[in-house]
């Protein structure tokens, strides 16, 4: 008996860190000149951010797992609760994104998916009324 393939990622389809960099990379460059986000990342450099998020993506996309074995759990809510998400921030932060998506040139199934995940998880995040 042969053994089938292993089934290829989302991660892998993508084409990996180099693509989640990209996302995260033009995401950043939009967030730094924000003035409605930049505020909600206390360090000067946005490096170290960018590092947790593609770290945190490349697992949650069927990755390497070193977000959890560094930082334990993502909790999302409780990580981002002593920020005001309001709907304008979330906005903000879906413009910017998709900007990283765009950037990517995924194909347009895997733009879909990547895409309703992060509105899904933008919306999960307000915590403040605008």
């Amino acid at each position: 008996m042969t053994e089938s393939p292993a089934q290829e990622t989302f991660y892998e389809a993508i084409g990996g860190r180099a693509t989640i960099e990209l996302i995260v990379d033009v995401f950043y460059q939009g967030v730094a000149q924000d003035e409605v986000l930049k505020p909600m990342y206390p360090e000067e450099d946005l490096g170290p951010a960018a590092e947790r998020l593609t770290m945190f993506l490349e697992q949650y996309w069927g990755g390497p797992t070193e977000y959890s074995q560094r930082r334990g759990h993502p909790r999302l809510r409780m990580r981002h609760a002593p920020y005001a998400v309001t709907e304008d921030a979330r906005d903000r932060w879906l413009k910017h994104f998709r900007e990283g998506l765009d950037a990517a040139r995924l194909d347009p199934e895997h733009d879909a998916q990547f895409w309703a995940y992060a509105q899904h998880a933008a919306n999960f995040m307000i915590n403040s009324p605008s």
